[in-house]
């Protein structure tokens, strides 16, 4: 879905416009729909991975430079004058989401925290958001 939204925008970002104004029209338009629910997602590394992949992307179809080029990222994100943020971006919307959830008694507040009665089931236990975020808020610390 983010590289069909990006190909419908491709030309703009791909022309000689100011990069100051293609670094805008990425941030309006492409960062809401790649992050769009960022807030409830359960990050796994291959969802990290694959974002991190996608925001080196932006950059180098902005500056028209091919996948056989050897410019290193560190190269590409200086030459557009930005810093990896997409991780950043998600972290602080968990934290967002997570404390608008714990605020108020219901049953959502119930799922997240796993207060939910009933057999548990077989199995690996499941990944939870609540804890990716209590691991992340204990780094920050």
């Amino acid at each position: 879905m983010k590289n069909q939204t990006f190909g419908n925008k491709k030309r703009p970002l791909t022309s000689n416009i100011n990069l100051h104004i293609k670094k805008k029209i990425v941030k309006c338009t492409l960062w809401s729909v790649v992050l769009y629910g960022a807030g409830t997602w359960t990050m796994t590394q291959v969802h990290k991975e694959r974002l991190e992949a996608f925001e080196m992307w932006i950059p180098r179809r902005m500056l028209k430079i091919s996948w056989v080029d050897k410019v290193s990222n560190a190269e590409v994100l200086q030459k557009v004058q930005e810093n990896k943020s997409i991780l950043d971006i998600v972290q602080h919307r968990k934290f967002r989401w997570i404390g608008h959830i714990l605020r108020h008694d219901s049953l959502l507040r119930d799922i997240s925290e796993g207060r939910m009665k009933g057999k548990v089931t077989r199995g690996r236990k499941r990944l939870q958001m609540l804890s990716d975020v209590i691991s992340k808020s204990y780094e920050v610390l």
